[in-house]
């Protein structure tokens, strides 16, 4: 499908172990996964598949136990705890199922964080927040907090702090797990549009009308790669005890 381009995203033999001895888990095993530039993937798969553990390792939020990340080519290992803090306030956009918006910092101030820390003046960085929040649809809630907020126009916020900048991987953990149909729906659509400008995205999601939005999807059970060729079916992937071994 993408015979040229080097993906943006790319896990190459990705195991992650927690643990020690009796209380070793095995989050991820010798996972490969890649998303390209104009790709959005939706990973699935039953509670404790490792499609959340995926999505840490792909933000750099954590290392994996053996196997690369790499993020536009470059090795996350090699990066350091500065340059993969630096690649997420410039390059990664991720948005959390549970917001993770500073309390004492309006809408704005939230999305405009990011490019503050990186070195990006005060007003020009306010410009970009507020041009991304009208993106999303609440730019007249550009000076609120989160607590004058709903649920669903926070997530809006945590979405435009994703994609605020230029953003070439989006990152979503079940990001209309807290939201209504329609507001769910509004999400998917702005993902897709940043998909469909350029970005790679990966969509975390156990809802298969969801999964609907993405060009491919990638199925977990137990930590490995069960199925990315959409051929199976979605039930059998997502109930326990089926297709054998432990949910």
């Amino acid at each position: 499908m993408h015979p040229v381009m080097d993906p943006v995203l790319q896990l190459v033999q990705v195991t992650r172990v927690h643990g020690q001895g009796a209380t070793e888990v095995v989050a991820l095993r010798e996972v490969s996964f890649a998303a390209h530039a104009g790709e959005l993937v939706a990973v699935m798969g039953p509670s404790g598949s490792g499609k959340s553990t995926l999505l840490t390792l792909a933000g750099g939020l954590d290392e994996p136990t053996s196997g690369a990340v790499r993020v536009e080519g470059s090795d996350l290992a090699t990066l350091g705890h500065p340059g993969r803090a630096r690649m997420r306030r410039t390059s990664i956009g991720y948005v959390f199922q549970d917001f993770n918006l500073i309390p004492a910092l309006t809408a704005a101030e939230n999305v405009a964080l990011p490019l503050e820390l990186d070195g990006v003046r005060a007003r020009e960085a306010r410009r970009a927040a507020r041009a991304a929040l009208d993106e999303v649809g609440i730019g007249d809630l550009a000076d609120r907090f989160p607590d004058e907020m709903s649920g669903g126009q926070q997530q809006r916020v945590a979405i435009a702090r994703a994609v605020v900048g230029e953003r070439r991987l989006i990152l979503a953990d079940e990001p209309t797990g807290a939201l209504d149909t329609q507001t769910g729906e509004d999400v998917l659509t702005l993902l897709r549009a940043r998909c469909d400008a350029g970005a790679a995205g990966v969509l975390v999601t156990h809802e298969a009308r969801h999964a609907a939005w993405a060009d491919r999807v990638v199925f977990l059970r137990d930590g490995v790669v069960v199925d990315e060729s959409g051929s199976l079916p979605v039930d059998a992937l997502l109930e326990p005890g089926l297709l054998g071994g432990p949910a």
